[in-house]
């Protein structure tokens, strides 16, 4: 698509609304969490699984859903996975047992998996010839990610107090429906290349996440050495074993171990999982506090949080470009991976008969703020020295890290909360207790992130200062 072609940001727009909606699918459950739990059934230790069935077949589905982009065309894969996610959000809203809502979950990441890497592919198709509009375009599709996951809450609290649960699924049919409509026509069409897609390094990866997060998630109960927990999380680890052997063995892998030669790539996804695995659980326990002790309706807990999404949005698109063109991404992820830990270990503070405005409000905007400054420069960083035919797995692999990273936080994070009080429904102290121990976890983790950055990540380079600077015309 020709710089000069002014459908290149209406294909901006279609790109950034995927971004948006493809992560909004993990946070708009958020307030809908307690309907569900009570019309379907779910345990307190099994509701996580509404959200980790999404983002674990999401996450270890990304790397073949990047492959397929490259091997049959990026539009193609586009078009295919809207229509896998709406199929998958027919499922979700009819379900009517647990089970079937966990497949409809699952299929919605399926179809996750194949847009994300494919959009990407899309965008630097579209921009990638324009270094100065490329900046711009990266900076506005970065924000819609975040922006996504912030928004879906308060849409969700929308939907499922005025309407009910199965309308945050619903929504997602229309609008794959206008997406597809859209897609001949001001999408660009990338050539496909010739190739062989491996399904072994596939399913071993996406198994050994999935038993991974699922020994995690279970052992509480079953005991860290219970037989149950060592089989799982020795399968977990044999699968995955397995995933890196098959990488060297095929011809053509998921994820050629000459990827990780591209500099600062390994440990840019290393600080990138763990913005997820604390971001993640910090959202999702701050939802249930929010109802389940303060005794917030849908609406209300949506609304409460509407303060972290117009920060979020305003200071991605209007602060982070100029703050990264200026001072380079590592100083910039580092900061803003320790503000968002500063803004978490603030929510350990809440109260069983405490208040929005006295035990949320600061530390919420304060972890918006460290979430604002840490999503785009610590994505850059990944994916800034990959050449131009590696974008579309560069990308698949960090979108894989954050995935993963939210899937092992939550799953993490839902343990130790559980064994301090957060399953002990109706009783207010307990869940406090259980829901301060889940926000230390994720305090924790986004230090541990912020440490990682600023020891790992590389100084940024003139070339790499280079898109970051553009971005500052953003705002």
């Amino acid at each position: 698509m020709s710089a000069s072609n002014p459908r290149r940001w209406w294909a901006l727009l279609v790109l950034a609304t995927a971004q948006f909606m493809v992560i909004m699918d993990t946070s708009i459950i958020g307030v809908a969490l307690p309907d569900m739990q009570r019309d379907l059934g779910f345990s307190p230790g099994g509701l996580q699984w509404v959200f980790n069935a999404y983002v674990v077949v999401f996450g270890g589905l990304l790397l073949l859903g990047g492959r397929l982009a490259d091997l049959l065309g990026a539009r193609r894969v586009f078009a295919a996975g809207w229509a896998v996610l709406a199929g998958g959000s027919v499922v979700a809203a009819a379900a009517q047992d647990a089970w079937v809502e966990l497949l409809g979950r699952g299929i919605q990441g399926v179809g996750g998996a194949l847009i994300t890497p494919a959009a990407m592919a899309l965008l630097m198709a579209t921009f990638g010839a324009n270094p100065r509009e490329l900046g711009r375009a990266m900076a506005l599709y970065g924000a819609a990610a975040p922006a996504g996951g912030t928004a879906g809450v308060f849409l969700g609290g929308v939907l499922t107090q005025w309407l009910s649960w199965p309308w945050v699924f619903v929504i997602y049919i229309p609008i794959g429906l206008a997406t597809l409509a859209a897609v001949p026509a001001v999408l660009p069409a990338v050539a496909a290349r010739r190739g062989s897609v491996d399904l072994l390094g596939a399913v071993s990866v996406t198994g050994g996440l999935a038993l991974a997060v699922l020994a995690v998630v279970r052992a509480p109960e079953q005991g860290w050495g219970a037989a149950s927990t060592l089989l799982e999380l020795g399968g977990a680890a044999a699968l995955l074993v397995l995933f890196a052997i098959v990488q060297k063995a095929v011809r053509e892998p998921l994820a050629p171990p000459t990827i990780w030669r591209v500099p600062g790539l390994a440990a840019a996804n290393l600080a990138f999982a763990l913005l997820g695995a604390a971001w993640i659980p910090a959202w999702y326990f701050l939802n249930l506090y929010l109802q389940q002790v303060l005794g917030f309706g849908a609406f209300a807990s949506g609304a409460a949080l509407l303060p972290m999404t117009v920060t979020i949005m305003v200071l991605m698109i209007g602060v982070t470009g100029r703050l990264m063109a200026r001072f380079g991404m590592k100083p910039l992820a580092v900061t803003g991976l320790l503000v968002l830990a500063l803004g978490l270990a603030g929510l350990t503070f809440v109260r069983p008969d405490g208040s929005f405005a006295a035990d949320v409000l600061a530390a919420s905007l304060v972890a918006a703020l460290g979430m604002s400054l840490a999503f785009i420069p610590t994505m850059m960083s990944a994916l800034a020295g990959a050449p131009a035919e590696q974008a579309g797995l560069a990308s698949g692999i960090v979108n894989t890290s954050y995935q993963v990273g939210s899937a092992l936080g939550l799953a993490g994070a839902t343990a130790f909360a559980a064994s301090h009080g957060a399953d002990a429904l109706g009783d207010a102290v307990r869940l406090t207790d259980g829901f301060r121990a889940a926000f230390l976890v994720a305090a924790v983790i986004a230090a541990a992130g912020g440490v990682a950055a600023l020891v790992l990540l590389r100084g940024p380079r003139a070339a790499e200062a280079a898109p970051a600077a553009e971005a500052e015309r953003v705002g």
